[in-house]
């Protein structure tokens, strides 16, 4: 199989993630005898500093005509200081999401056995969740009219969704329950707002068409308590931007670390696959950066866009074993890991790259 991957590390982190994940892809390539090619792309506060504009044409342009794009991070602490800033690197990332029609952002949150203590929550109320969000991605507040009145004094972001929004991505939620355990749990304020009684209304429409799947609907408040009180009730969950947002950094501590969680923004085009984190520019630089999420990122591009389901396994398992072979990066790390098993990002991503290349018996080197 030949394949264009973009490479988009963004700012802060992202550079240090990307490489792992880039790795990773060319480890497959080698060992499985696909021949991936691979392009860099600007993003973010590295592409104003450079251009003056947070996604340049020629970034947009080679984003096209890709076959897959792997994404770090954008951000920059200078701008969330600054409120008043005109150009910001998240306005990037939205005008990427737009131009692309990625409309679907979906975030498995499955938990790794051998992280169980890692996370806050009493592993007996943890074990064997396994949950597959559907975050939309190109409406709600993030993209409604915004602005100032009063002089500046009074401020407005709408929220707001079109009936085919909603429908498209009920659609991919409902065809992925049908592939796991038949229930689907869609999350809006229908109570209270009239954007989510639309979202409520199209939801249980769509449903009719999808007789197999038991649908519950939920505030998103109650969704907030429950995603903590018992996670395992859940299996897909659909919902809208602002909420998919909160609700899916929430869940990242089901599997103990933001630094473990991928996720793939689909539309009808090319695919993006990041890692849920942010640019983390306390970190920066320092080599500590958890490079799973990134991998796991990966894994999914080969899944969802590549159809390459044996390759995406191999990269899991890889994953798997080197939790197993009780291996963390810092944020995974607890009192009772041993000094010499907290890893590096880069020497993270080898020994994943190395545990792959053996679960396949490739003779090719990392």
């Amino acid at each position: 199989m030949k394949k264009k991957i973009v490479i988009l590390p963004g700012d802060g982190i992202g550079k240090e993630v990307t490489a792992c994940g880039k790795k990773i892809l060319e480890q497959v390539a080698e060992c499985f005898g696909h021949q991936f090619t691979f392009d860099y792309a600007t993003i973010g506060h590295e592409a104003i500093e450079a251009t003056g504009n947070p996604l340049p044409d020629e970034s947009l342009e080679k984003m096209k005509n890709s076959d897959a794009i792997l994404f770090g991070a954008v951000g920059h602490p200078k701008y969330d200081n600054d409120p008043s800033a005109k150009v910001r690197p998240e306005q990037g990332l939205l005008k990427m999401r737009k131009e692309l029609g990625l409309y679907a952002n979906l975030r498995p949150i499955k938990l790794f056995d051998e992280l169980l203590a890692a996370s806050s929550i009493k592993p007996e109320i943890l074990k064997g969740a396994d949950i597959l969000f559907f975050r939309e991605l190109t409406g709600d507040v993030y993209f409604g009219e915004r602005g100032r009145k009063d002089q500046g004094s009074t401020a407005f972001d709408t929220m707001i969704y079109s009936r085919y929004e909603v429908e498209r991505i009920a659609h991919k939620a409902f065809k992925a329950a049908l592939t796991r355990g038949k229930k689907l749990t869609s999350v809006d304020k229908a109570n209270v707002l009239e954007s989510s009684r639309l979202w409520r209304e199209v939801v249980q429409e769509v449903a009719k068409q999808y007789p197999d799947v038991t649908v519950e609907h939920m505030f998103v408040d109650a969704a907030a308590m429950k995603l903590i009180q018992n996670p395992r009730s859940f299996d897909v969950v659909v919902t809208g931007n602002l909420f998919g947002d909160i609700l899916t950094d929430e869940a990242s501590q089901i599997a103990g670390s933001m630094g473990m969680l991928a996720s793939a923004s689909i539309g009808d085009t090319v695919g993006l696959y990041e890692p849920i984190h942010g640019s983390a520019h306390d970190i920066t630089g320092k080599g500590v950066a958890n490079p799973l999420a990134s991998i796991l990122s990966a894994a999914l591009l080969l899944d969802i866009s590549f159809g390459l389901k044996e390759e995406s396994e191999t990269v899991i398992k890889a994953v798997e074993q080197t939790l197993k072979d009780g291996y963390r990066t810092r944020d995974i790390a607890d009192a009772a890991t041993p000094h010499e098993k907290i890893l590096g990002t880069e020497v993270m991503g080898n020994v994943v790259c190395n545990n792959a290349r053996m679960l396949v018996n490739c003779q090719v080197a990392v």
